[in-house]
């Protein structure tokens, strides 16, 4: 016997076998057969759908990218395309390191007064933990340092900073108090533990008293040696944080002029302490008192090409703009005699300002709804719109006709960027890493805003197709199973034809 007629005897066989045991299956195994695939694809989409809504892509699709595609593709990584590949994608993900920096929020509520009182009026946790351990790692910079041993109190105040528990943190705080006037547990408990504002500016006075003592300690001694020149810059965090802190509760005290000139005394005895972003609080105050020209005069200052940019410096800027022509502004009549050179400047601003951070028009126009800011931002991303439209979005509902103007320019923008994440027009292009970054940082209740929005992925449709699909086999089964039955062996039938 020859190889062909054997393997043609064999395929008959496997035929009349499998022809057999279709034959004697009856409709009900039709219906369960088709009703568990239904059952089953339903489950993996409903699994693809949330895990899409929570990470922004889809598990297959990401399984598939990062596990298999290397074991079945083989990449030689000797090549050199392949090194050159790498050290291009070294450099993006470096890029994309940077582009996606955390900041610390300008315009940080208080824990205790503000995102407390939040939880216990709704029940919900406004702040992640993944920004509370952002915000524990900012204050063992800013408030500890090496030498802080020799004091029992900064000993005391550097375990409670690293504790989780808040509770633990405010015990440790009256026990360094019991020791000596320290500055930096006055902070903790005038962050955490005041239920007013005016209970935490009363804490943040007796800060300041003990930290100025300290300040003047240290300056005199910074000379010394390394470890008092770490003293020094401690003291002097801890003194600029007060002061700041002190002004803000002045302007939601009510009392916003003498918040403006407590910024202003504070810029300028410490012009070097950029990362506070002082500027930030001092422009929303000045907006509060309608007190434009100053305004511009700081945006004068720190709108410079060479200074990083954010929210509040392009929105403000135009919001100035815009002021000059939104209250006569019409579409109707821009659209017949053309745009004149004083609002093409405030369109331009806007285009300006949505490319940089292209979420606040959809909270300044109350299209989203806010939540409360968290303790930080990523710049360009969703985090910093709601800080920013939390705090100006009754700056622009101020100035008639700015958020009409807003309206009906900001969405001209993505016609100059129609690929954003590859090239931009006045910035950098979009990075991609913002979505992951907010999902961090902004609690679960919050849709958290995408850009450029995303399209399904490929595994979502197809397994809603094929849900669906089998949901109507197992239906038309059940409802008409000798009709089915029939058909399943026809095209049983005709795929072995085939074969």
């Amino acid at each position: 016997m020859t190889k062909p007629f054997l393997i043609c005897l064999y395929s008959f066989c496997v035929f009349l076998v499998v022809s057999m045991f279709l034959n004697t299956l009856t409709p009900k195994f039709y219906v369960a057969l088709t009703g568990t695939s239904s059952l089953i694809s339903g489950l993996i989409l409903i699994f693809e759908w949330w895990y899409f809504r929570k990470y922004g892509t889809s598990f297959i699709e990401q399984v598939s990218v990062s596990h298999l595609r290397p074991l079945l593709g083989g990449v030689d990584s000797s090549s050199p395309s392949n090194s050159n590949a790498s050290n291009g994608e070294a450099d993006s993900s470096r890029q994309s390191v940077s582009e996606c920096k955390v900041w610390r929020n300008p315009l940080n509520l208080f824990r205790g007064a503000e995102y407390n009182r939040y939880t216990w009026v709704t029940g919900r946790e406004p702040l992640t933990y993944y920004d509370m351990n952002l915000s524990a790692q900012d204050h063992q910079t800013f408030f500890t340092c090496d030498s802080d041993h020799l004091r029992p109190a900064d000993a005391i105040m550097q375990k409670a900073w690293r504790e989780r528990n808040p509770q633990a943190r405010i015990s440790a705080a009256h026990e360094a108090l019991e020791l000596e006037d320290c500055a930096t547990a006055y902070i903790l408990l005038a962050e955490e533990e005041a239920t007013t504002i005016m209970e935490a500016e009363r804490l943040f006075k007796q800060a300041l008293k003990a930290g100025e003592g300290c300040y003047r300690r240290s300056q005199q001694l910074q000379h010394h040696g390394t470890q008092y020149e770490a003293q020094h810059r401690r003291d002097t965090n801890v003194l600029v944080y007060i002061k700041r802190r002190l002004a803000m509760c002045s302007r939601k005290l009510g009392r916003t002029r003498e918040a403006v000139k407590m910024m202003r005394d504070l810029m300028k005895e410490f012009p070097l302490l950029s990362m506070f972003n002082i500027h930030e609080n001092l422009l929303e105050s000045l907006l509060e008192l309608q007190n434009y020209a100053d305004v511009q005069a700081v945006l004068a200052k720190y709108d410079d090409i060479s200074l990083p940019k954010s929210a509040t410096i392009c929105y403000t800027a135009a919001l100035l703009k815009a002021r000059a022509v939104s209250d006569k502004f019409s579409p109707e009549a821009a659209s017949r005699r053309g745009l004149s050179t004083a609002e093409m400047n405030a369109v331009e601003a806007i285009h300006r300002a949505v490319e940089f951070n292209p979420h606040v028009p959809k909270y300044l126009l109350e299209m989203k709804s806010l939540i409360l800011p968290p303790e930080h931002i990523l710049k360009r991303g969703d985090s910093e719109a709601i800080a920013y439209a939390f705090f100006h979005l009754q700056h622009w509902k101020r100035v008639e006709g700015a958020l009409n103007l807003l309206h009906c320019t900001w969405e001209g923008t993505f016609r100059m960027i129609p690929y954003p994440l590859e090239k931009g027009h006045l910035f950098y292009p979009y990075p991609i890493c913002t979505e992951t970054a907010d999902r961090e940082l902004l609690p679960m209740f919050h849709e958290v805003s995408v850009y450029p929005k995303k399209e399904l992925p490929f595994f979502i449709l197809f397994t809603a197709g094929l849900c669906s699909f089998t949901a109507m086999l197992a239906l038309l089964t059940h409802q008409f199973p000798e009709l089915m039955g029939v058909f399943a062996k026809a095209v049983n039938s005709l795929c072995f034809s085939c074969e």
